[in-house]
């Protein structure tokens, strides 16, 4: 489910706000987090079900570590601390990169191994970092907050899963326990939706827009047709283009949809463009 479809702008997201104000606008606090896990977690299972599995058994993993290497009466809470983000990484590892490996060993051994294909699944590499820094902080002392179903929404909270930002526990979770949320704030739901048209318009009026002269051109190039000067550089120019509004559209998006939550998500594109050399352009584009 993209935030620039139908069924997400007129269907899921009216329901969830609805849903979410109507609970805890009664002093359903948990009940309304409840809500928001569970249909954050719909809204990642839409894509694949299959892989909801994977993300909830992420966070079970995660919240016991992060429990044991806080507590000091753990043994060796350093060596939970690795067992723990080893696990996080050797899973991303083996989903971004297997089929690479064994892609390449074939190559350099003339052998034919084959492995399945494996499929990324969606935010993986989102919902990893993000609970990698929780348990680094929570080893560190650092964490304050142990409330379950807050840690949940913290993982899977819906706007910022699919596409970042990546957010930090320090962040999130504060805001999760205050009371103001759950009661309807018209400013923050104008902000919000103003903010999501924003992203709404870059993404679907100007990236897909220039994206009818990125991919024909790529299209033939696959194909092995000849391309002129100017069509290649015609074609790049509007690729570059493209991702450029793609990615602000969504950072804008997100960003819009937690403010009608009431949560400040932080900015994650700040005008890269503007960059004086790559190291700050890096600080711009996906920021967090």
């Amino acid at each position: 489910m993209l935030f620039n479809s139908y069924i997400f702008i007129f269907l899921f997201l009216p329901a969830v706000l609805l849903g979410f104000y109507l609970i805890g606008g009664r002093g359903h606090h948990r009940v309304a987090i409840s809500w928001l896990v569970g249909c954050s977690l719909f809204f990642y299972g839409w894509w694949n079900p299959a892989y909801l599995g994977l993300i909830l058994a992420s966070i079970l993993f995660n919240y016991a570590f992060g429990l044991m290497v806080a507590s000091e009466s753990t043994p060796r809470r350093k060596a939970v601390l690795t067992v723990g983000v080893s696990a996080n990484l050797g899973l991303l590892g083996y989903y971004k990169y297997s089929n690479f490996f064994v892609d390449n060993l074939n190559l350099a051994l003339g052998s034919s191994f084959h492995l399945v294909t494996v499929i990324l699944p969606l935010a993986m590499s989102f919902f990893s970092f993000q609970q990698i820094a929780y348990l680094v902080d929570a080893y560190r002392g650092e964490t304050r907050e142990y409330n379950f179903l807050h840690y949940c929404l913290f993982v899977t909270f819906f706007p910022q899963l699919i596409a970042g930002p990546i957010v930090h526990h320090r962040e999130m979770l504060p805001q999760f326990a205050r009371d103001v949320i759950y009661r309807v704030n018209h400013q923050n739901l104008v902000i919000g939706l103003a903010i999501f048209t924003i992203g709404l318009f870059k993404k679907v009026v100007l990236a897909d827009g220039v994206a009818v002269f990125a991919n024909p051109v790529f299209s033939a190039a696959e194909a092995g047709i000849s391309l002129s000067l100017f069509e290649a550089w015609g074609g790049a120019l509007a690729y570059n283009m493209q991702i450029y509004f793609d990615f602000s559209g969504y950072s804008d998006m997100a960003i819009g949809l937690g403010r009608m939550f009431g949560i400040r998500l932080p900015l994650n594109f700040h005008s890269p463009y503007k960059a004086r050399n790559m190291i700050e352009f890096w600080h711009r584009w996906h920021m967090t």
